[in-house]
């Protein structure tokens, strides 16, 4: 790949891809921060479906099982054409304005359109989802191991800034109650500041194969890069912890302003104005555990959010006014931002040089093979108790224990600045 030189140091090239690359979460997050962050998911679950018994709570769980199952499904190999065909960046745009026009036509849904909002909820989550697998893969070459953390902690501070300006774009179109209005603006936002990402971004390199024959070659390596995955035990067991803690954040991410405006009570705009104060939160956590990932490891990193992380599920399960869930909301946020940038620095050092699409392709199949069971797991529980969200969250902590148990006993994610200076 193009610009390897040293980010911040030698050359203006690399400074402008690795500026490029971060802005291309200020973009993405226009989507996940108006979609299944506030608007969306609220409006879906609660007035296209309606909620009152839980059933809002099951269409949107299972909008979100069937995206991530395609996702997992895809991951994989679209990683592996990325890497022999050479379309890493082509891939990147397609699957970027799949999910910018998905968005905009979510203008169009109204109440009962139960099966056209489910439709574009999942087709917009695939695209975002799948072009996540080709932006994450640019990592290793936009900086040096020493690096890599702080670069991948600054993309996310950057992502979680996009969340806070899409939600200060949609609040207005909110507070008037014109919904369409806010799907729209994000759909914009999105698709206007991805550009940067398409113009200075490292172009393909010539691939050794036909896309035809990549396909092929993609669904074979799948297997073999499976099985290179279970031989090495450091990468084994980061991935299953990572299924765990990843299925309980992805959880709380799709379901979190269900909760809030259908056991708590809040309004959209209070919804925008939750998650607005979580993208703030979340930008401090990865701009401030962005050092400690590199000197102290990705592995204390991701330890310490995790024990956070619990207590935020203690929190939600008894949480009684809308005050106390701010003071949630916030704990959560900064969670967020570290275990997330803290998890891609941790893979990003167990990679082969060479297979960063490829198994950064297996890294989103099981970041996305863990939203497949916990939203429909919360889903289903919510209907079958008549909507009762607090017996749905009890589930979500023992993940993140589970996850924490499996992370101590990885092998790896030491300081990536010592090793690199070693």
């Amino acid at each position: 790949m193009r610009g390897s030189g040293k980010i911040g140091g030698v050359g203006a090239y690399d400074r402008k891809a690795a500026v490029a690359w971060t802005l291309y979460d200020f973009a993405n997050s226009a989507f996940i921060a108006v979609i299944p962050g506030t608007v969306y998911s609220k409006y879906y679950a609660l007035v296209v479906v309606g909620n009152e018994r839980g059933q809002g709570d099951f269409w949107w769980g299972l909008a979100v099982t069937t995206s991530m199952t395609i996702v997992a499904l895809a991951s994989p190999p679209l990683g592996a054409i990325a890497d022999h065909a050479g379309v890493r960046k082509r891939f990147l745009f397609v699957l970027t304005y799949v999910s910018v026009a998905a968005t905009a036509l979510m203008a169009t849904v109204g109440k009962g359109d139960v099966a056209w909002g489910w439709v574009l909820a999942v087709i917009g989550t695939v695209g975002y989802e799948c072009a996540v697998v080709y932006y994450n893969a640019y990592l290793p070459g936009l900086a040096p191991r020493e690096r890599q953390g702080r670069l991948s902690a600054y993309g996310f501070a950057v992502g979680y800034l996009g969340s806070a300006v899409a939600l200060g774009a949609a609040l207005p179109f909110a507070l008037a109650g014109n919904y369409a209005g806010t799907f729209l603006v994000a759909a914009a936002l999105f698709g206007l500041s991805a550009i940067p990402a398409f113009v200075y971004l490292p172009g393909d390199s010539p691939g050794a194969l036909g896309l035809a024959a990549a396909v092929r070659w993609g669904i074979v390596q799948t297997r073999v890069t499976l099985r290179r995955i279970l031989a090495v035990p450091a990468l084994r067991r980061f991935l299953l912890a990572y299924l765990f803690f990843e299925d309980g954040v992805n959880t709380v991410v799709f379901f979190s302003s269900i909760f809030a405006g259908h056991t708590l009570g809040f309004t959209t705009p209070e919804v925008i104005q939750l998650y607005f104060v979580v993208q703030l939160s979340a930008l401090a956590g990865a701009w401030l555990w962005g050092r400690p990932t590199d000197v102290k490891g990705p592995k204390f990193v991701v330890m310490v959010t995790l024990v956070q992380w619990c207590l935020v599920v203690l929190g939600a399960y008894f949480v009684a006014t809308k005050l106390q869930f701010f003071a949630v909301a916030v704990l959560a946020g900064s969670g967020l931002g570290a275990v997330q940038a803290a998890s891609r620095t941790f893979m990003a050092t167990l990679i082969p040089k060479g297979q960063e699409a490829e198994l950064f392709g297996f890294y989103a199949l099981v970041g996305k093979s863990s939203a497949i069971l916990g939203p429909l797991i919360f889903g289903i529980s919510s209907w079958l108790t008549g909507g009762n969200q607090r017996i749905s969250i009890v589930a979500i902590g023992f993940l993140f224990l589970v996850g924490l148990v499996l992370v101590r006993g990885v092998e790896a994610g030491g300081p990536t600045a010592r090793e690199a200076a070693g």
